[in-house]
């Protein structure tokens, strides 16, 4: 029978794939079935009770270069308690946000016992992610088959898989029909019209439909700044006050369209269900380790790490890795500098066209020494967040932003203000910073659209020929699906940061200015007095109008404010239920007492 992403029957031979495991090609027999029993095990017995199986059967795997695929997926019952156990948060037929349980399904909107559409595509593929993450070792050792994989109590057994090499990857599979409909009232056809975020989110997930949601904003957000910015690009003017106006609006602008995009965000994480979800009894991240034991908050098993083993990753070898790193940009910088003096010179001393046109080459080079120092420190800077072993997802994502927030900062800024504060070469400046913002666009979209669209292309015509040339009764487009998506690529404060550091150096810059010096030519100590001054004032109305926009609309705050109500009200019943029953217990014990 072959298997088409539109089947719907659960049973183990025929269920609708959503991820697929691929194993590397010489993985022992033994692995293979320990493996499969770990995922399609009941969870009481360690499992994950989901359903698996290979994409090609023996005969297919000796046509198609023995493909080590396997598809996963989940029974609608299964994809409902997982649902459950993750809090996901879903709508109700009273249209409040609440966390969905399987015993109150029928409270929730759109539901129904024959309907397997309550759950979107990216909710259920996130669910046999986290079932597949939180597969931990019990009494296991080592992996079967490979005695030097070891194995203790509650080490993630995905993460160990990963690691040894004998998982290559994990990925979600496409819904062809489902995308294509995304596709049609989304991109397809060019229209100027607000993106369907609520498709995106109900596909791909909450944080791509963000990201999305994000650049439609601060595009529209740019416009106008740009309007109001050209003239100071084209027109070198002399006059200061015209720069001190577009500071000044620079700062209320930036102030401004975080604060609303912060509304808009809240807006859409609650219909989402996401700002409702509660964090402080976040589960452990699949890549956390540690011994096995009990959490006295939750009461659960799971890992527990000393906290002091972790400051001391962080401090002793963290912290050092990203200064040294900080001072190799800082290095690689002075070079660049070395090159613009050298290719001044020539210029000077020759005067010809191409030497101008050399002007701009080391700008150009040093751009794109960037992206790759970017590139290559940010996987040195996920490795060690990882190594670190944060407990939490979100402790992990914050130390991973920071470190790559301060190095993206220093790397990619430090030239700038090096020109503008030590050389104080303002056309230097606009030529870097032109030169540097134009490369890094260029290469971002060449790296991150069109690279991975032509490598997509070529190796789609290469699936294509092979598939055509079966002679084996395969479902060839399943195949073709997963070989094609298994070649693909994987793809806030820092806003705040950045606007705060915008008021400091424009102030600055216009503080250095000769029209500003001029006014004070005998006493630099009331210039620096005055520029502070202006700063501060001007951050403390950035402050004001940020506290003056609530971050969360009203309504939202309302709804919040309601369900956190009932959430109380709730585990005050709850508690007095189990007085109750605690006390009706204690009067049967005392009778029993008595009539013995």
């Amino acid at each position: 029978m072959k298997v088409t992403l539109s089947a719907l029957d659960t049973c183990e031979s025929s269920f609708t794939p959503l991820v697929v495991l691929e194993l590397a090609q010489d993985v022992k027999e033994e692995t293979k079935e320990w493996l499969k029993n770990r995922i399609v095990s009941k969870k009481e017995d360690g499992g994950a009770q989901l359903l698996f199986r290979p994409l090609l059967n023996k005969y297919e795997k000796e046509t198609l270069e023995n493909q080590n695929l396997y598809l996963v997926g989940a029974s609608n019952i299964t994809l409902l308690l997982g649902a459950e156990a993750i809090g996901l948060v879903k709508e109700c037929n009273d249209n409040t946000m609440r966390a969905f349980t399987y015993g109150t399904r029928h409270n929730f909107k759109d539901f129904n016992d024959d309907n397997d559409d309550f759950l979107t595509m990216a909710e259920c593929q996130f669910i046999i992610k986290h079932e597949l993450e939180n597969l931990r070792a019990r009494d296991e050792k080592m992996i079967p088959g490979y005695p030097q994989a070891k194995l203790y109590p509650g080490k993630s057994l995905l993460r160990r898989l990963l690691t040894s090499g004998i998982v290559i990857q994990v990925f979600p599979l496409h819904d062809n029909e489902a995308l294509k409909k995304l596709e049609d009232s989304w991109y397809t056809r060019f229209t100027l019209k607000y993106q369907p975020l609520d498709r995106i989110r109900g596909y791909f997930g909450e944080t791509i439909a963000l990201y999305f949601g994000f650049l439609e904003y601060f595009t529209v957000a740019l416009i106008p700044m740009a309007v109001i910015g050209l003239p100071y690009y084209l027109f070198v003017w002399e006059d200061y006050d015209k720069y001190v106006i577009f500071a000044s609006f620079n700062l209320i602008w930036s102030t401004v369209i975080l604060e609303v995009w912060k509304r808009g965000c809240a807006n859409m994480t609650y219909r989402w269900g996401t700002l409702v979800m509660k964090r402080q009894f976040e589960e452990p991240r699949p890549g956390f380790h540690g011994v096995l034991g009990i959490n006295p908050v939750t009461g659960r098993e799971e890992p527990l790490y000393p906290s002091y083993k972790r400051q001391l990753r962080i401090y002793l070898v963290s912290l050092p890795f990203v200064c040294l790193c900080l001072y190799f940009s800082l290095y690689v910088m002075m070079i660049y500098f070395d090159m613009e003096a050298w290719a001044m010179s020539l210029h000077e001393s020759s005067g010809s066209e191409w030497t101008s046109v050399l002007l701009y080459v080391p700008s150009i080079i040093y751009a794109i020494v960037i992206e790759i120092m970017n590139r290559l420190y940010r996987y040195a800077a996920e490795f060690l967040t990882s190594w670190e072993n944060h407990r939490l997802e979100s402790a992990y994502q914050n130390h991973l932003i920071l470190k790559v927030l301060v190095f993206n900062f220093l790397n990619c800024f430090a030239s700038l203000f090096y020109i503008a504060f030590v050389l104080r070469d303002m056309k230097l400046l606009r030529q870097s910073l032109a030169t540097l913002l134009i490369t890094s666009q260029i290469l971002n979209q060449i790296m991150e659209s069109l690279l991975p669209y032509w490598l997509q292309k070529k190796h789609h015509v290469q699936v294509k020929r092979k598939v055509q040339a079966l002679k084996a009764d395969i479902d060839a487009t399943l195949y073709e699906q997963v070989v094609l998506e298994k070649e693909m690529g994987t793809y806030l404060l820092a806003f705040e940061t950045m606007s705060v550091i915008s008021v400091v150096t424009n102030c600055a810059l216009i503080g250095m200015s000769p029209q500003v010096n001029a006014l004070f030519p005998e006493s630099k100590l009331d210039l620096i007095l005055i520029v502070v001054a202006v700063e501060h004032a001007l951050l403390a109305f950035k402050f004001i109008l940020a506290f003056a926009i609530p971050d969360k609309p009203r309504h939202i705050q309302m709804k919040l404010a309601r369900l956190e109500f009932e959430s109380l009200e709730a585990l005050k019943r709850q508690q007095m239920k189990l007085m109750a029953q605690n006390l009706k217990e204690e009067s049967r014990e005392g009778n029993k007492e008595e009539e013995a």
